[in-house]
């Protein structure tokens, strides 16, 4: 257990009409019961308090004022005041170096991913992460065109724009102290919606090149539909299966993934992050569960990794969408990734 040293300082005070003396206080436990040794003369007690030992003192109780003075031993009175701390997480990424994985997919043939050395969230950004700097952003002069949202606090984001995306990764930085990635007009790209210019000298977070982002989800492997191999089970990612439409889906129960499928109407079938096992490189969920948001200066801009409404065939590293930068859904996401 770790403890606190709180930033209140209690001092007990001899109340007389001629003087006041500061006593010892004997003891102050966690649930608030103050101990302190009475002396002779005194016509009563009060409690006061203050933010730092030079004050200025304070007594805002009065349960707190002429507390009865005992002729001799402790006096003990309850101090109303409650604490919580509360740790905030950051959120956990992975190192990828740098280097090359080159060789043939199954489906798209000849490939070769080059790429210098960054780090990449675990996990799709979660409902919770989501929340913490959005908060804090919409109190620093950023605006987003959605609110958000998620099946549960440790579920991955959804019906996130990329715009939205976007600003939220500039947030993250300035929040962390860190310099943002993306300007407009050479300023911080905080509103609106535009294709912001980028600061290649930033050391602030910002969404994956699709190249990128392939080359993390592989983990290692060359020349595999997915991280793990050719083929693709429930018990590996979290999707629509339809064995008939691949011949690589070995599912054997068609359909969205049962210990998700909380029935019609009540999208998404999302997964809580970190429910399957991670890549080589100790990335979750990079296959199905959410789309993710890539990086791209062109008109539309690219998903990677299927979600849970997608059929396996969109889950396989290769594999990419684009779409309006405008458009959310409910199996739509991201992560980030910042350089080294």
């Amino acid at each position: 257990m770790k403890y606190m040293r709180m930033g209140l300082v209690l001092f007990l005070f001899q109340a007389s009409a001629i003087f006041a003396e500061v006593l010892t206080i004997s003891s102050f436990d966690r649930g608030g019961k103050l101990t302190f040794d009475s002396i002779t003369n005194a016509a009563s007690y009060r409690v006061e308090w203050a933010s730092s030992p030079s004050g200025p003192w304070t007594n805002s109780w009065t349960a707190l004022t002429h507390i009865t003075a005992p002729m001799n031993g402790s006096v003990t009175c309850s101090v109303p005041m409650f604490y919580r701390v509360v740790a905030e997480m950051g959120i956990p990424m992975v190192q990828i170096t740098a280097g090359t994985n080159a060789g043939t997919d199954p489906d798209f043939g000849a490939y070769s991913l080059t790429v210098i050395a960054f780090y990449m969230d675990e996990t799709e950004i979660t409902k919770r992460q989501w929340n913490t700097v959005k908060i804090w952003a919409e109190a620093n002069g950023y605006s987003f065109d959605n609110p958000g949202a998620g099946k549960g606090d440790n579920h991955p984001v959804e019906w996130v724009n990329w715009y939205d995306c976007i600003k939220w990764c500039n947030a993250r930085s300035e929040r962390e102290g860190l310099t943002p990635y993306y300007t407009m007009s050479n300023s911080v790209y905080r509103v609106g919606q535009i294709t912001p210019d980028r600061n290649f000298s930033a050391n602030g977070y910002r969404l994956p090149m699709t190249t990128e982002w392939e080359y993390a989800a592989r983990g290692g492997l060359v020349s595999q539909r997915f991280a793990w191999g050719n083929t693709i089970t429930h018990d590996q990612a979290n999707y629509d299966s339809r064995p008939d439409l691949n011949s690589y889906d070995l599912n054997t129960s068609p359909g969205y993934h049962p210990l998700y499928n909380t029935g019609s109407g009540t999208y998404p079938y999302s997964a809580p992050v970190r429910s399957f096992a991670s890549n080589g490189y100790g990335l979750y969920e990079m296959m199905g569960n959410m789309s993710e948001w890539c990086w791209s200066p062109a008109a539309t801009k690219p998903l990677k990794g299927g979600s849970w409404w997608d059929k396996a065939s969109g889950a396989r590293c290769r594999y990419s969408r684009s779409i309006a930068p405008d458009s959310q859904g409910t199996d739509t996401g991201f992560r980030t990734i910042r350089n080294q």
